[in-house]
C-alpha cells in the first residue's frame, strides 16, 4: 500500500500537456473551443489536476464540522419523502391511505399539501391516522402564517395519540417569502408577527422545524444555480434580520429553518451546490453570533426538478429524475422528493409513484449512495467548482444584501430581472438547440401522439397564471417547464388534425445524405410533423415522383454541399408549386441558389422553434 501506481511513466507537467492541447488545436481559439463559459459567473477549463487543489480551503474541514461543505453527519442517508395532497377526491382520508401506502412501500418522510387556512383538528387525526410519527417524519406544505393554529393542533393530536413529541420529527413551510416570490404580495398584511408565537411553540420540541426557506421557485423560473444558491441565502438572511428584531433568537431561528432546493441536470454542477449552500450558510449564521454548531448546519430537502420535465415522451422524465437524484444523493441532503414522471401532466398514478420511490431505493438499497459520506471529496473537478460556486454565490449574494435586503432587491426588481435574464438565455439556447431536451427539441418520439391528458393548460407558457388578490409589492417569478414552447408547438400540430408529409429527398455522397436526412428527419419532426425518410434516390427525377406520389407538403433536399450548386435548381424546377421545397444544410453557394428562386433552408443554426413556426403558418396550422 506504501508503493505508488504507474511509478513507473514519468509526471507529465501542466506545461507540457498545454504544449500538446495547443498543438492538436491547429491555431483555434482555446477559449472557444475547450473552455466551458457557464451562465454561473464563471469559466470551467477542459481539465484539473492535483496542483488545483492546493489553494482551495473548503479541504480543511472534516465531515461533519464547520463549514459543512462535507456534510452536517456522519453518514449519508436521507429520508425518503413522497408528498399527498389534501385536495383531491377525498381530502385528508384519500391522502391518508396514500400516505400508509407508501409507508408500507419504504418512504420514511411524508408530505401534505394543505389549504392555506389549515385544518380543523378533526382532519389532522384523520390525515395522520395509523402513521407511526415516532418512525415517520410528516411535512405540512401550504401553511400560511394568519393560519399558526394548525403547528398547535398537530402537537395536541401528536400528544393525544401518546406519541413522544421530543422525538416527532415535523416541518411546516411557514414562509410569507414564498408569496412574495410567486404571487408578487404577501398574503397577510403583517405576514412576521405571528411567528413569536410560531418559534415559541417549536422551541418545545427538538425536531420541529417552522420556517422554509423555498429556493426551489428560482429553479422553476430558470435560474442558474449561483442564483438559486444567493437568492436562498439573502431570503434566510432576512428572516434572521426581520425574526432577531422580534425578539427571537438566531440561534433558534437557525434551528427551526429549513431550506429547499431543486436539483437540475447539471450533474456535477448540483453536487457542488449543495456543498457551496452548507458552507456558506454556515458562516452567515456565525457572522449572527450563533454559538451552537447544530444552529449553524443547513437542513436540506431536494426535490427533483419541475422545470426539466417533458409533458410529451413523459418516461424520459424517469432518466431525468434518476440523474438530479444521484446528483443530490452525492450532494449530502438530509431529505428528497423525486417528483413521478407524469407530475405535469396529472394526479400521479400508483405506478408513477412507485417509480419515483424506486429511483431512492434504487440509491440507496442496490448502489449504496447512502453508505459514503461526501463521495466527491477530492475530485479535482468538484472541489473547483465547489470553490468557484463559493465565491460567485458570494459576490451575489452581497449585492442583494447592499442593496437593503432580499425584500428591498425583489420589490426593485432586482431578482426578478437577474433571473430573467438567465432564463431568457436559456430559452434562446433551447429554442437554437444549443441546450438539449429530449424528446421535445430534439430526437422526438416520432411515433408518439397527443394524449387525452395533454391539454393547452399544460403546454402553453403562462396559461395557468393567476390573477393577483392584492397590489403587487413586485412582479412575481414566472413559473415555467423548460419545454413548453415546443410542447406548444407540437400540441398546434396535432390538434390541428392537419399532420404535413415531409419527404427526404436524398441524393448524391451517401455519408452525407444520410447525414442530413437524419437530421432533417428529427427537424420536423419535434412539430409534430410526418417525417418520410429514404436511404438514397439514383436520380433527382426517380426522387421528385416518389415524393410526390406520397403526397409530400415539404420536400427536403439532403445532399453533401459540392451537390448543391447544379442539383438543387431541377428539383426546385421539377416540384415546381406541388410543395414547399427546402435545402437541408447552409452551402456556400447559398446565395447562387437564393438567387435562383431557392427561398427554404434549415441547419445547425436555425432558430428551430420560430423556423417551425413558420412552416406551420404556411401549412395553415392552427389550433381550432
Amino acid at each position: 500500500m506504501t508503493e505508488k501506481l504507474f511509478t513507473e511513466f514519468p509526471p507529465v507537467s501542466t506545461e507540457k500537456w498545454e504544449e500538446v492541447i495547443n498543438r492538436d488545436l491547429k491555431g483555434a481559439d482555446y477559449e472557444k473551443k475547450l473552455v466551458w463559459h457557464t451562465q454561473e459567473g464563471f469559466s470551467v477549463p477542459p481539465y484539473y489536476r492535483a496542483e488545483d487543489l492546493k489553494a482551495l480551503k473548503t479541504l480543511d474541514s472534516a465531515l461533519g464540522e464547520f463549514p459543512y461543505t462535507r456534510g452536517t453527519k456522519l453518514n449519508n442517508d436521507w429520508n425518503i419523502r413522497q408528498d399527498f395532497c389534501t385536495l383531491e377526491k377525498g381530502g385528508v382520508n384519500t391522502a391518508n391511505a396514500k400516505a400508509l401506502n407508501a409507508v408500507k412501500k419504504g418512504v420514511q418522510e411524508v408530505g401534505f399539501f394543505i389549504p392555506a387556512k389549515g385544518l380543523p383538528i378533526g382532519e389532522i387525526k384523520a390525515l395522520i391516522k395509523d402513521l407511526d410519527l415516532n418512525k415517520v417524519a410528516i411535512a405540512f406544505k401550504g401553511c400560511s402564517v394568519e393560519y399558526p393554529q394548525i403547528l398547535m393542533d398537530f402537537m395536541k393530536v401528536v400528544k393525544e395519540k401518546g406519541f413522544n413529541a421530543k422525538k416527532i420529527h415535523a416541518s411546516f413551510d411557514f414562509n410569507p417569502l414564498k408569496s412574495l416570490n410567486t404571487k408578487g404580495y404577501f398574503e397577510s398584511d403583517k405576514p412576521f408577527e405571528a411567528f413569536k408565537s410560531i418559534f415559541e411553540e417549536a422551541d418545545k420540541y427538538n425536531h420541529v422545524r417552522v420556517l422554509t426557506v423555498d429556493a426551489y421557485d428560482f429553479n422553476n423560473a430558470g435560474s442558474s444555480i449561483t442564483q438559486e444558491l444567493a437568492f436562498a441565502l439573502s431570503m434566510g438572511s432576512e428572516y434572521l434580520n426581520i425574526l432577531t428584531d422580534l425578539g427571537i433568537s438566531a440561534e433558534l431561528i437557525s434551528k427551526k429553518m429549513k431550506f429547499v432546493f431543486g436539483v437540475g441536470s447539471l450533474y456535477f454542477m448540483e453536487i457542488s451546490k449543495f456543498r457551496t449552500a452548507r458552507t456558506l450558510w454556515s458562516n452567515i449564521v456565525k457572522d449572527y453570533g450563533v454559538k451552537s454548531t447544530c444552529a449553524m448546519k443547513m437542513e436540506i430537502h431536494a426535490v427533483t426538478s419541475m422545470w426539466n420535465q417533458t409533458a410529451y415522451d413523459s418516461y424520459i422524465n424517469m432518466l431525468r429524475n434518476t440523474t438530479e437524484a444521484m446528483s443530490a444523493a452525492v450532494g449530502g441532503v438530509d431529505s428528497m422528493e423525486v417528483i413521478p414522471f407524469d407530475y405535469s401532466l396529472r394526479t400521479s398514478s400508483e405506478f408513477s409513484d412507485r417509480i419515483a420511490r424506486n429511483v431512492q431505493h434504487i440509491l440507496k438499497e442496490e448502489a449504496g449512495f447512502s453508505k459514503i459520506v461526501d463521495p466527491a471529496a477530492g475530485s479535482y473537478y468538484v472541489e473547483n467548482l465547489t470553490a468557484a460556486f463559493i465565491k460567485s454565490a458570494w459576490d451575489l449574494f452581497k449585492i442583494v444584501e447592499n442593496k437593503g435586503g432580499y425584500i428591498v432587491a425583489f420589490k426593485d426588481g432586482f431578482i426578478q430581472k437577474e433571473i430573467k435574464v438567465v432564463s431568457d438565455k436559456k430559452d434562446q439556447n433551447i429554442a437554437g438547440r444549443k441546450q438539449t431536451i429530449l424528446g421535445s427539441n430534439q430526437f422526438p418520439n416520432f411515433l408518439e401522439k397527443i394524449q387525452d391528458d395533454i391539454s393547452e393548460s399544460i403546454v402553453r407558457r403562462g396559461s395557468m397564471k393567476s390573477k393577483p388578490e392584492k397590489e403587487l409589492l413586485g412582479t412575481p417569478l414566472e413559473i415555467y417547464r423548460a419545454s413548453q414552447s415546443f410542447e406548444e408547438l407540437r400540441y398546434t400540430t396535432d390538434k390541428c388534425g392537419k399532420r404535413p408529409n415531409v419527404f427526404m429527398l436524398t441524393f448524391g455522397n451517401l455519408a452525407m445524405c444520410r447525414a442530413r436526412a437524419q437530421f432533417s428527419c428529427n427537424y420536423f419532426a419535434v412539430a409534430g410533423f410526418k417525417v418520410i425518410d429514404n436511404n438514397r434516390f439514383k436520380t433527382l427525377e426517380e426522387g421528385v415522383k416518389t415524393a410526390l406520389l406520397t403526397k409530400a407538403d415539404i420536400i427536403v433536399a439532403c445532399a453533401a454541399d459540392d451537390d448543391y450548386l447544379e442539383n438543387v435548381p431541377k428539383i426546385n424546377e421539377l416540384i415546381g408549386d406541388k410543395a414547399i421545397f427546402v435545402v437541408a444544410g447552409d452551402p456556400a453557394c447559398r446565395g447562387d441558389l437564393e438567387a435562383k428562386g431557392i427561398k427554404h433552408f434549415i441547419n445547425v443554426r436555425c432558430n428551430v422553434l420560430e423556423s417551425l413556426k413558420k412552416y406551420q403558418k404556411m401549412m395553415g396550422i392552427t389550433v381550432k
